[in-house]
């Protein structure tokens, strides 16, 4: 059970040995001021006031220097939590941060729990769940199209839709329970209206659900695996895609013993490229291992390019190979078409196919409309979205348009307005549930997990 009445405190920024010169320590709670009076000395007459920097040495139990530092303090309700703040603005590194962790925690602060900062801001009123699942993705963004939709769900726009449609949900509530209560007071209920405000929240619904694996694909990126005979390009096609050297190349079969990865971004989604091991039939125990993660590395690819060697053509090998592939997530690449003056012919079947020169560094863009037109085929088509929900959104606005889609058969069925109400509370709850105004406590534990402590 989540205590506001206690003092949190964490490391707000990553740790790693010789890196970052800077290491934040955030205290939240009633006695954050106590506790930074308690071990910070500030020299001279410097004010303890709310939004104010102050310079000075923090200190352990026996006034030894622990490190030069800068204060911040930002007293409720102004704050982040709306509680007090204080942050310790600390030298990097991993040794002194912990030090100054320690010390609040030995004057009576408790180390928070992940996600704990941000959940006492939903708690107080500070910020809405979406608001909070944004910051998340923030944080974790991998791409500046991924960074700018979790920025407008921080903003509030995606919160804001929600409580507009729990708000007519909840003024329809209210007008059917006063028909319940008063019916014989009341003008006769208008069927027709109930129907188009139903009707017209139901749109809106499906236009949130709608953005769901757009931003499913913002958020995790999608796993391209390179996979084909050995020698036929994938190392070099790799290269020649991330712009880097990251595979070995070199015109002997079997170079490429382990999976090797780059990542980069193809119109705002981050896409992990995969170069794997070439399969063929070998009796090198090491090379056995390789194939073996290929395939590991296919079962988890979102999609896979079979590269073919222009130089041979489409053999028996890789029509093997491509019997044992899901075609559906197959995009075929004939690389290496600057040692040919006449493209090979390849069996009608198997499309789409690319034409690619590694070397040259040619059909990338081909390659990469391919890779959009596959991962887009049945999702979203915008490109321009304000926002888009996550998983656990969708779920809610699953339910919410089940129940009003059940409280329309319930209209139309003529069963009395009592039924009508059983459907459309569901939908408030569920909608509720989105930004937080009608969530359980272990939906909410499950929520924060995911955040790192600091945050």
């Amino acid at each position: 059970m989540l205590n506001l009445g206690d003092t949190i405190a964490a490391i707000a920024t990553a740790v790693a040995p010789e890196q970052g010169s800077i290491a934040i320590v955030r205290l939240s709670g009633v006695d954050s001021v106590k506790i930074a009076q308690a071990i910070f000395h500030a020299p001279g007459k410097q004010t303890w006031e709310s939004h104010r920097i102050l310079y000075g040495y923090v200190k352990n139990s026996t006034g030894q220097i622990v490190d030069e530092a800068l204060l911040l303090l930002m007293l409720a309700p102004r704050s982040y939590t709306r509680e007090d703040v204080v942050e310790f603005h600390c030298h990097g590194g991993m040794i002194t941060v912990q030090k100054v962790l320690h010390l609040c925690i030995e004057q009576g602060a408790r180390l928070a729990r992940p996600g704990e900062f941000t959940l006492r801001a939903v708690l107080n009123g500070r910020l809405d769940l979406t608001q909070a699942e944004a910051i998340a993705d923030l944080v974790g963004a991998k791409s500046a199209a991924s960074a700018e939709n979790a920025l407008a769900g921080l903003q509030g726009k995606l919160g804001q839709q929600i409580r507009y449609l729990r708000s007519q949900c909840l003024d329809l509530l209210a007008e059917l329970e006063a028909r319940i209560d008063f019916d014989e007071d009341l003008p006769k209920l208008d069927i027709e209206w109930v129907q188009k405000q139903i009707s017209e929240v139901l749109i809106q619904v499906n236009q949130l659900l709608a953005t769901a694996e757009r931003g499913e694909l913002l958020r995790r990126g999608i796993k391209v695996a390179i996979v084909g005979r050995p020698n036929v390009g994938k190392s070099s096609l790799l290269n020649a895609w991330s712009q880097t050297d990251r595979a070995i190349v070199t015109d002997l079969p079997g170079t490429t013993r382990d999976v090797v990865d780059a990542y980069l971004v193809v119109q705002g989604i981050p896409v992990e490229i995969l170069d794997t091991a070439g399969i063929r039939a070998t009796d090198d125990p090491v090379e056995q291992i390789g194939i073996q993660r290929s395939r590991k590395a296919i079962q988890k690819a979102d999609v896979i390019l079979l590269v073919i060697n222009a130089l041979t053509g489409w053999t028996s090998e890789d029509a093997t190979l491509y019997q044992e592939l899901d075609d559906q997530r197959v995009i075929t690449v004939m690389n290496k078409i600057d040692l040919v003056t006449e493209l090979p012919r390849m069996p009608l079947a198997i499309k789409p196919i690319i034409y690619t020169s590694a070397v040259q560094k040619t059909g990338i863009d081909q390659l990469e409309t391919a890779l959009l037109a596959l991962v887009q085929a049945g999702t979203v088509q915008q490109t321009n979205l304000t926002y888009t929900i996550n998983q656990r959104q969708q779920t809610a606005l699953l339910t919410t348009q089940k129940a009003l889609e059940n409280m329309q058969m319930t209209i139309a069925q003529g069963l009395p307005i009592d039924f009508w109400t059983i459907d459309l509370r569901t939908a408030i709850q569920a909608l509720g549930s989105i930004t937080g105004e009608d969530i359980t406590e272990p939906v909410l534990d499950r929520i924060f997990s995911k955040f790192c402590i600091g945050k």
